[in-house]
Formats: structure tokens, sequence, C-alpha cells
């Protein structure tokens, strides 16, 4: 057993508190991905689990063993920074080993676990380069085998693709999902990047100001955002919010030319306001007399995006088909299945149901 669970965990610097009470479950052999903005507490988070970051309350346990106070060295866990870390005077062969050679391993065990690792990693044809020889995609390779040659039972991972470019980002993703279909280790992985999250996860941990939003798959969390802060942060590209107003039992969405939204949920009292939330893709566009225009499209081949204007400087992303083009600065009207429509308390944000 390799699962992770945090109990009412706090982390304070001075009188500051960053993470607030965090409850977390995470199973044997799962992807759990930590996903939020700058400052949220995710790689805090995950340096706590690490042993890098002190505890100020609370518990976390790593495969049924109470780790809290335990040094890092004895956690089970390995961990992948965003700087690769290498030795630059070192091979690759060296640098992965290098750990255990300090551990007294014997030699022949090392390159043992050397060559496995390599060869999951497809490191083979490098092990006698040295760092400067290697591109920056074969550089976190070497990072993440690493860690992979001390069998940790958990691997933890902090933005470790941030640092590459677009291109290299897309193939180390795949890379790190096969690395966890082929090894079946738990792993934690932080990043601020929603696509990586969606992509990589089975688990996703929403964050905000040192505190869970919401927890769940990457398609629960998508389909069924328990507010305005994950419907807005899971999918790109963004949901829409336009602000509506309760009027005889329906939703009046002011930014639409006021059109009246039937809603099948629970909305408050008449004159009350709400957000309404859609996504790019629910929405059709046709041309008609109305306050809403297009005003920049973006082409991505089979898709394109449309970003209107609406008198009430609200902004509108409509996803359409590459080859599909009204053209710019023409007014539309916009459509949708009012099913497709979510609905959004306006002061505290939470999903109307």
């Amino acid at each position: 057993m390799s699962g992770v669970i945090l109990n009412q965990v706090i982390k304070r610097y001075g009188d500051a508190k960053v993470i607030h009470g965090v409850d977390l479950e995470i199973e044997d052999g799962e992807f759990c991905v930590f996903v939020g903005p700058s400052g949220c507490g995710k790689s805090t988070l995950l340096r706590m689990v690490a042993g890098l970051e002190e505890t100020s309350a609370g518990q976390i346990s790593i495969g049924g063993r109470d780790v809290t106070r335990a040094d890092p060295a004895d956690r089970g866990v390995a961990m992948v920074f965003q700087t690769y870390a290498l030795y630059p005077h070192m091979t690759v062969e060296e640098n992965m080993g290098f750990g255990l050679k300090m551990n007294g391993m014997p030699k022949a065990e090392v390159a043992r676990k050397v060559g496995k690792a390599a060869e999951i990693l497809q490191l083979g044809p490098y092990l006698k380069r040295k760092p400067k020889a290697l591109s920056g995609g074969q550089r976190q390779r070497v990072a993440i085998g690493r860690a992979i040659v001390r069998g940790p039972e958990v691997f933890l991972f902090d933005e470790p693709l941030s640092n590459l470019d677009a291109e290299l980002r897309v193939d180390m993703r795949v890379e790190i999902a096969r690395l966890h279909k082929e090894i079946g280790a738990t792993m934690i992985y932080v990043t601020h990047d929603q696509v990586e999250a969606m992509t990589l996860a089975d688990k996703i941990v929403v964050l905000r100001a040192g505190k869970i939003e919401q927890v769940g798959t990457p398609m629960q969390l998508y389909q069924n955002p328990g507010n305005k802060f994950v419907a807005g942060f899971i999918g790109s590209p963004s949901m829409n919010f336009l602000n509506g107003v309760v009027k005889d039992g329906k939703v009046c969405v002011t930014a639409l030319d006021n059109r009246m939204v039937e809603s099948t949920v629970a909305l408050p009292a008449e004159g009350q306001s709400v957000i309404v939330g859609l996504r790019p893709q629910n929405i059709t566009v046709r041309e008609a007399e109305s306050t809403v225009s297009i005003e920049i499209r973006e082409r991505l081949g089979g898709v394109a995006y449309d970003y209107m204007s609406t008198s009430t400087k609200e902004r509108i992303v409509v996803e359409t088909k590459g080859d599909e083009a009204i053209p710019i600065g023409t007014n539309v009207a916009l459509d949708f299945d009012p099913a497709s429509a979510m609905v959004f308390d306006a002061e505290t944000e939470a999903r109307l149901r």
C-alpha cells in the first residue's frame, strides 16, 4: 500500500496561515494532480508531503505510516523538480545512480537499477552523455530516472514541464502518462496548467488560497463543477460568465439583449442577481441585429475561437469550425441549449442546482 492521506493539514509561516486544514485521500497507484493559480498553495502542500516543509498541524500518512515528523529520506518518496538539478560533470548513468551509490548500494545493483530505468525512459543511447549534450526533454527524463531508481512508494512532481517549450511539453506529458501506466506507482503532480491536469490525472484537486475547492476526476470537474472558480479554471478556453437577474422564474441575461432563459435549477428570489456559465463549444452563432459583435478570431485549423464584445463589456468566446467564418465586426445572435447553461449564485459563486 502506498496511498497518501492528509488529515486536517495546516501550514503557517509565523502568523500567516497558507494551508487551511486540508483533508485529502490519494489511493494506492493513483495519479493525483494539484492544480490552481499561482500562490494557491499547491507546491507548498506537495513539499509538505515530501517533508521539505514542516507541517504546522495535522497528520500526513504514506502507506499507512504516520510520516508527519519523519525526515524526507524516510518517507518513501522521490521528487522531480521544475529544474533538472543534474550534476553537469557526471554522465546520465552517473547522475541516475548517484543517490544509490551514496547509500552504499553495490555497483552491480546500481547498474541494474539504472539500466532498467533507462529502458523505461528510452535513455539507453544517452547513458554516457553529459547533461550539456542533452535536450531539455532528455534532461527531464534523466531527472525522472533518478527518481525511479530509488524505488519510492510515491513520486512527487513539482511543475516538471514548465521549463520546456510547447512541443516538448506535449511529448513529456505522454511520457509521464506512459510511465505511470507502466510502473503503476502513486504519483502526485503539481501544475498551474489545467490542460496537463485534464490529460494526466486520475484525480484532480483544485486549490485556491490554501483550501481545496473541489476534488474529482477530470470529467467530473468539467461536467459538474461545484462553483464558479472550478467551472472557470477547468476547461480551455474558459467558461463564459454572464451576469443575469431572476425575472418571472427565468434568468434574464443582460449581455444577450435581455434574453430570457428557462432554468431547471432552484433560482433565488425575484430580482436577485445570478451568473450564467456557458462553455464556448455549447454556443452557436448566427448573423442578427444585436448588441453582440465579433471582435477577434483565433484560427487553429479545424476549429476557431471568436471573441465577442457586448454592450455590457462582458467577454464571450465561442468555438466554431475553422472554415465557418462570419466576418469580423458582424453583429450576431448567440444560441444555446438552456440545459447546457450553469447558474451560479452571484454572491457566494456556488453553483445552483
